[in-house]
């Protein structure tokens, strides 16, 4: 049976390129459903303050693989000079989106259409799937993409909404009251010293927030800042999967080209050795490498790295490495007991609020959403072996309980970083989609740089 209509749950980054991309193959009719927000922007952009840059140039921010000055055009449309080598807002990458959503809809002649609602289950009917919706209604769709983007962040041990107020615990990092009510006097505690939490000392910055910021993760690192762009001689041959050989390899190579470089060639092969890795090299990766990884890969536009270098420097920012042990609400504030890496006596810190930077759940067994939960429930999904998001084969289609892909059910984005690890940014995720549209509209024939 043909594919004549696709229906994607998601209308962030990875859902609205799926569509844009389905239509610019001349594919199946698509229907885009957002259970929230606006369709176009996500919550990468959508909930973005207007101090929160891109972490990658906008030369490399193009949303089509076959156009890659795409977004620099865009800007330069705006007035915006040295566009390839700006680090553009994301409020304006949000734009750009919604932009390129808005024009693709009116142009489709009816092929292409937003709904807004949560999705709770894809059900198997006939030859296709049967979309219901919270409201109660169901339509019909031929094939799904799930494109759900990140899941919200677990709260940590001993830190939960039942255990503390909401004007003492902030479980969603992008909380639009997260400055509300705070003091000079005060200090915030962010568990996680990753990008969320850069994002929220920024943003606490911006909303007037004069007190103290306290971030904490287990090692106590923070993600490193870009550098300009240069050229080298790259490596030709893919490293070795077995992560202590990788480690001498880019060790090796930064003492030669700068660790940047080192990192930054090993893009091209990145997808492919994670996919011949064994399972327990890939746990290895996870558990000893991975911080270190996410701190040298996803690195800070120049003009964050300096304002958070001035925030620590004059004291409004502290980064420490350590465990925390407990939450006990006291006294209009939380009590954080908690112990520094290396040390044996845990310390105690009086915090105003504590907000949780963690990073997204990935884990299938602990999400609380309700299309997964049905899905897995029922066996159409299951997590992949690392727990890091919904199984999928090679060209996007979900595996179930049994083993076997789905002929037409399909995951796209973060969600499918166990098959793919480097799928969480913009170059990746737009090649995924990309693909995805090809085998949807019929046209794999069709070459990946161009129709």
């Amino acid at each position: 049976m043909a594919i004549q209509h696709v229906g994607i749950v998601g209308a962030g980054f990875s859902g609205t390129l799926q569509a844009i991309n389905l239509l610019r193959h001349d594919g199946p009719r698509a229907t885009l459903i957002e259970r929230g927000g606006r369709a176009g922007e996500g919550l990468a952009y959508g909930a973005a303050h207007p101090s929160h840059v891109l972490n990658v140039r906008a030369g490399n921010m193009s949303a089509f693989p076959d156009d890659p000055a795409h977004f620099v055009r865009w800007l330069e449309g705006r007035g915006v000079k040295d566009a390839a080598t700006t680090f553009a807002s994301r409020v304006t990458y949000g734009e750009y989106l919604r932009e390129m959503l808005d024009r693709a809809i009116a142009t489709s002649g009816g092929r292409l259409s937003v709904r807004y609602g949560e999705v709770v289950d894809a059900m198997p009917r006939g030859a296709g799937v049967a979309l219901a919706l919270a409201d109660g209604t169901v339509f019909d769709a031929d094939a799904a993409v799930l494109a759900v983007g990140n899941l919200p962040p677990h709260d940590p041990p001993g830190l939960t909404a039942d255990s503390l107020p909401d004007d003492l615990y902030k479980g969603d990092p992008w909380a639009s009251d997260l400055a509300d009510g705070l003091t000079p006097d005060d200090i915030v505690v962010v568990i996680g010293t990753g990008l969320t939490m850069i994002d929220v000392a920024l943003m606490l910055e911006a909303k007037g927030f004069a007190g103290r910021i306290v971030a904490i993760s287990r090692r106590g690192l923070l993600p490193r800042r870009h550098e300009g762009a240069g050229e080298w001689a790259r490596i030709e041959d893919r490293p070795a999967t077995v992560a202590s050989a990788l480690v001498r390899c880019v060790r090796h190579r930064a003492k030669a080209i700068g660790w940047r470089h080192a990192v930054d060639e090993l893009r091209p092969f990145t997808q492919p050795m994670w996919a011949n890795a064994s399972e327990a090299e890939r746990a290895r990766f996870l558990r000893h490498l991975r911080p270190w990884w996410d701190v040298h890969r996803h690195r800070l536009a120049p003009q964050v790295a300096d304002r958070l270098e001035a925030m620590q420097a004059s004291r409004r920012l502290q980064v420490v490495a350590g465990k925390t042990l407990a939450f006990t609400p006291k006294d209009g504030g939380v009590e954080m007991v908690w112990r520094p890496r290396g040390a044996d006596r845990p310390q105690t810190l009086r915090a105003r609020r504590i907000v949780n930077c963690t990073g997204p759940l990935g884990d299938l067994s602990r999400t609380t959403d309700p299309l997964l939960s049905a899905l897995r429930g029922r066996g159409a999904i299951r997590p992949d072996a690392a727990h890091l998001g919904i199984d999928v084969n090679g060209v996007g289609q979900v595996i179930g309980a049994d083993g076997s892909p789905s002929e037409r059910l399909y995951a796209i984005g973060p969600m499918t970083r166990g098959a793919f690890w480097e799928i969480v940014a913009v170059p990746d995720i737009r090649r995924q989609t990309w693909d995805v549209a090809r085998r949807l509209s019929n046209a794999q024939w069709v070459g990946g740089e161009g129709l």
